[in-house]
């Protein structure tokens, strides 16, 4: 019998579920593929996407703050005629030289010394001691350098010595009120900042922002490669334009300095506003400062503006308020009479006019004209102490008017709050509280705006970044007077400076209202300094359509005893120029004004400027 066979093949059967030699090809293709895509990605992030962050990564610590740090906004001023701005405040690239020690050997520290000591002008022997220094690691060695001094340092190469670029605030207009911008220094934290003047009040406008930096590290404090890194980019300050006219400006700061040496005074300050809308078009003091210089200087009282921060007695110039709160109360009118005796017994004191004379009868326009200190004590018994203490009030004396400078003072009107007629009696004629150059300024201009305050303001307007223009708007504050007083009270001021102690306050073809006032000065220690006064005159022009409202101010003036001699010469001369300058058309006939005494007496011994002496006029002090 025949066996059957059956034939087995050795060759392996093939299965569905294993992959065949293609696919896995494909698998494999598909890997490099993603890994691929993952690179390039991660090649775009880095490159494209947060190609600045990781460039800023790998510069030095210099560079870093650089791109955090925001440029600051420009101040501008501008030309009335034209619209042009004019760059007051500005920033500007300088260079940072400074010192990494580990970096310098000791045996380099002299001659590294020699070499830098003329380019930056320290000398070698100061920085010989920061390069011994075994405390000092590193050190700023000149904070603000030019690009010349910068390339010739880099050439040298001395080894531990870099330089960087920063941002230095540049002051392009000297002399043309460093008491109203201020300056930028450091806060604690090493951040750039404005202080006093409008670079401290809107400092944050002006700063921008800071950007910031995050990364992610290990526990050693080494940078992740994978890990998060954050960068914000800084935001660049605002531009800010001010109300201030540059040639104003300009003109009120030369007179203010020639009025300082003229009159041999400790100061002086002129302030303009449009009484309309409130804009401040000059102000200016002196002695001033240079902000791009501010560590030359010695005595840091000089930083603050004494147009908005340094109260003082105001004198006769307040005697205006007294009379139009009473002729707006209806008590007086400018024919009123009364009698004048030459003195006024209240309680233990005796205040008597500044001449010690008796007028007799008077109406209340002499008493502006003549500067009767019995005649604003008549008035303000009419009105009664707390009727009269309103209206001080809301003329705005007594708290800051808001305007953007930094600082402000609020003045000071509380002895109205005190029992007793005397202190409203010497209130009335601008004795024993105390107010600013700005109140003053502002409160005048309400007399000269039909009874109506304003704000004063610095600022016209804000300019972002992204070009949107914020600007500062018109703020009424109160009508404080009627029109109708506010017309009778100008025509009385008229009469000041064409029949009374005035006349040196004219501006030729133009009605002037103003009046005088001479203020002694507080002392410290109780009563009043002895030969020490304040002379100041405000007022506006014309009378029927007022242009500006101008005070100025003159501090311990030693040529002259009265302010009609002093500040009544400047305001006029000053008024004349903006009358001019305006081209407002005159009034009536040219009519030249009286030769003035601006020279210094001079002592026939010794040929030497004289002190005129200053007699007191009353028990109390107060000056015409």
């Amino acid at each position: 019998m025949r066996s059957t066979r059956t034939a087995y093949s050795l060759k392996p059967t093939q299965t569905s579920s294993e992959p065949s030699f293609a696919g896995r090809l494909w698998l494999v293709t598909g890997f490099f593929v993603v890994l691929a895509l993952v690179v390039v990605g991660r090649m775009f992030q880095l490159q494209v996407v947060e190609g600045k962050t990781y460039k800023i990564l790998a510069s030095d610590q210099h560079e870093v703050q650089a791109q955090l740090v925001p440029r600051r906004g420009t101040l501008f001023v501008q030309d009335r005629f034209d619209q042009t701005l004019h760059p007051v405040a500005k920033d500007r690239d300088a260079w940072q030289v400074f010192m990494i020690k580990r970096e310098m050997k000791p045996e380099q520290a002299t001659s590294s010394a020699v070499a830098l000591a003329p380019i930056i002008g320290t000398p070698a022997e100061e920085l010989l001691a920061k390069f011994l220094s075994p405390t000092t690691t590193y050190a700023v060695l000149a904070r603000e350098v030019d690009a010349d001094k910068s390339d010739q340092i880099r050439a040298l190469k001395l080894p531990g010595i870099g330089v960087t670029k920063v941002l230095a605030r540049f002051y392009p207009e000297q002399g043309l009120g460093g008491h109203v911008f201020g300056f930028v220094g450091t806060d604690d934290a090493g951040k750039r900042v404005g202080k006093y003047g409008v670079e401290g009040a809107m400092n944050g406008d002006l700063s921008g922002v800071y950007g910031s930096l995050l990364i992610e590290k290990d526990a050693n404090g080494r940078r992740l490669s994978i890990g998060t890194t954050d960068l914000a980019y800084a935001t660049d300050g605002s531009d800010v334009v001010l109300t201030l006219d540059r040639t104003i400006q300009y003109e009120a700061c030369r007179r203010a300095a020639e009025a300082v040496r003229v009159f041999q005074a400790d100061g002086a300050s002129i302030t303009v506003m449009d009484p309309k809308t409130g804009e401040i078009w000059a102000m200016c003091s002196a002695p001033d400062y240079d902000p791009s210089n501010i560590r030359k200087i010695e005595d840091v009282g000089i930083l603050n503006n004494p147009a908005t921060f340094v109260e003082f007695e105001p004198g006769s110039t307040f005697k205006a308020f007294t009379l139009a709160a009473g002729i707006d109360a209806e008590k007086i009118a400018p024919s009123t009479t009364y009698e004048d005796k030459g003195e006024e017994k209240i309680d233990t004191f005796t205040i008597r006019n500044s001449d010690k004379l008796a007028h007799g009868i008077q109406t209340m326009s002499q008493v502006l004209e003549e500067s009767l200190n019995t005649g604003t004590i008549f008035v303000m018994r009419l009105l009664g102490k707390e009727t009269f203490k309103n209206y001080v009030r809301n003329f705005g004396f007594g708290h800051k008017t808001g305007i953007e400078v930094a600082a402000e003072a609020d003045g000071d009107t509380r002895p109205l709050d005190k029992k007793g007629e005397i202190y409203a009696a010497t209130t009335s004629f601008g004795q024993g509280i105390s107010v600013t150059p700005i109140q003053m300024v502002a409160a005048y201009g309400a007399l000269a705006n039909n009874g109506m305050l304003m704000k004063p303001h610095l600022v016209k307007k804000v300019i972002r970044p992204d070009g949107t223009k914020i600007v500062t708007p018109i703020q009424q504050v109160k009508q404080v007077i009627s029109a109708r007083t506010a017309r009778l009270i100008g025509g009385m001021l008229v009469g000041v400076v064409e029949k009374g102690h005035g006349k040196h306050a004219a501006a030729p073809g133009y009605y002037v209202a103003g009046k005088t006032g001479t203020a002694q000065i507080p002392d410290p220690r109780g009563g009043y300094l002895k030969d020490a006064t304040i002379g100041s005159f405000a007022g506006y022009a014309p009378v029927e359509n007022p242009r500006f409202v101008m005070l100025v101010k003159i501090v311990k003036p030693r040529t002259v005893q009265y302010a009609e001699s002093s500040a009544g010469p400047v305001f006029g001369d000053m008024a004349t120029f903006l009358l001019s300058y305006l081209q407002v058309p005159p009034e009536r006939p040219y009519i030249k004004k009286p030769d003035l005494p601006l020279l210094p007496v001079t002592s026939s011994t010794t040929g030497t400027p004289a002190i005129v002496p200053v007699t007191a006029s009353s028990t109390t002090g107060t000056r015409r």
